[in-house]
């Protein structure tokens, strides 16, 4: 069933902790290889003396080794496991998980993750029905993270409810389920343009437009959770970095933005266009701020590169371009004309016209076009539920 797979067990202070021996007993039964990380408070309830019998590893929970000073390497436990498994999961341990907070060597890896994470909370009933508790699973879960939901039943405080970890056979069923569900685009690269372009004027002053950038997060998001290592390229944004992403290029400008994209462009196999690229630039940027001097000023500009098109020329033949087009007229049109001279697999429109959608809104509305024509169009949805729209569109090409 797990046969091969490498697992860290996380656990941590909770009275379910003893249920960690037969736990580990059943993944090394299944065939999994387990390393057992366990929070200060967790060795109240049960020793590392029994876990490390059972798991026949050494069971971690600080970052140094007794007083060698070696290294209890975080990154290379979070690289090294197929699936972290979190059992109990304390209310303590969700809250600090879902805000990153990072005070030992469970979180650390955690953290350093690049495997799937599953929580099994295990905490009394008003703890578990608290609001900022609830709260906390659903942001985990929204960063792709598996949350197997507590059972009810009679819990160690004496009250009946929902607050009871899973038992261990039930735990792994569920990740030999996590572990046999093949994402969409696992293994594949993926190059994401999103946000605006800043130009230069002077030092001051710049040439720009509304992007926020959300709609190319929420892509990189949703690419991310399907497996994907993303390479992210953004402009300008006040964004958060999409969790799960394998590498993010800050750029200012339409040329930062191009270096970036050629420099990952060979070995992608799936390319988004959905930055806001300035179309023209100053053609001089004073190196001095510029002082309000006449009635009238005029600025000599020039077209910046198109990053799409000249890719797009070097496109080879397992490589998937997708575009974008933001429109205020003749917008199929411009679209379909978008789709072919940059040679664009797919091309996303957007209308300025639609309300709540494009530039900075949480929302869009789009229609996508393929090589035969319109393929599909959303109604005004979130930008995170359009993100998964189009990675459908991109899957059914990838196929």
């Amino acid at each position: 069933m797990l046969q091969g797979k490498k697992i860290i067990l996380g656990i941590t202070g909770s009275i379910a902790a003893y249920k960690a021996a037969t736990l580990t007993r059943l993944l090394l039964k299944a065939g999994a290889e387990v390393q057992i990380i366990m929070t200060d408070d967790a060795k109240e309830f049960i020793t590392p003396l029994t876990l490390s019998t059972l798991s026949q590893k050494p069971v971690l929970s600080k970052f140094t080794r007794n007083d060698s000073g070696e290294w209890n390497n975080h990154v290379q436990l979070g690289l090294w496991a197929d699936l972290i498994l979190i059992a109990p999961a304390s209310a303590n341990t969700l809250a600090k998980c879902a805000h990153g907070i990072c005070d030992n060597l469970l979180l650390a890896t955690y953290l350093s993750a690049k495997c799937p994470v599953a929580f099994a909370p295990a905490m009394d009933l008003d703890m578990y029905q608290h609001p900022t508790t609830t709260a906390n699973i659903k942001k985990l879960e929204s960063y792709g993270n598996y949350i197997i939901h507590a059972a009810s039943g009679e819990l160690a405080s004496g009250l009946e409810g929902q607050g009871r970890m899973q038992e261990p056979e039930f735990l792994v069923e569920e990740l030999v389920d996590i572990l046999s569900v093949k994402k969409k685009f696992q293994g594949k690269k993926v190059v994401i343009t999103a946000g605006p372009t800043h130009e230069a004027i002077d030092p001051v002053r710049f040439v720009g437009n509304h992007s926020s950038g959300k709609m190319g997060y929420a892509i990189a998001n949703s690419f991310a959770r399907e497996g994907a290592q993303v390479t992210l390229i953004s402009g300008p944004s006040s964004l958060d970095q999409p969790v799960g992403i394998s590498n993010f290029i800050a750029v200012t400008s339409a040329e930062e933005m191009f270096k970036g994209a050629e420099q990952n462009y060979g070995d992608a196999d799936i390319i988004v266009f959905a930055a806001a690229i300035a179309d023209y630039r100053p053609k001089s940027v004073a190196k001095e701020k510029i002082k309000k001097k006449a009635e009238d000023m005029s600025i000599e500009m020039e077209k910046t590169i198109d990053i799409a098109k000249t890719l797009g020329e070097q496109k080879q033949k397992h490589q998937l371009n997708i575009g974008f087009a933001l429109e205020t007229e003749n917008e199929e049109a411009n679209a379909l004309k978008k789709l072919k001279n940059k040679n664009f697999d797919l091309v996303v429109l957007n209308s300025l016209r639609d309300e709540n959608a494009a530039f900075g809104h949480n929302t869009n509305k789009v229609k996508i076009y393929g090589q035969k024509g319109l393929l599909t169009e959303s109604e005004l949805l979130s930008k995170s539920k359009v993100a998964d729209i189009i990675l459908n569109q991109i899957y059914k090409l990838s196929i």
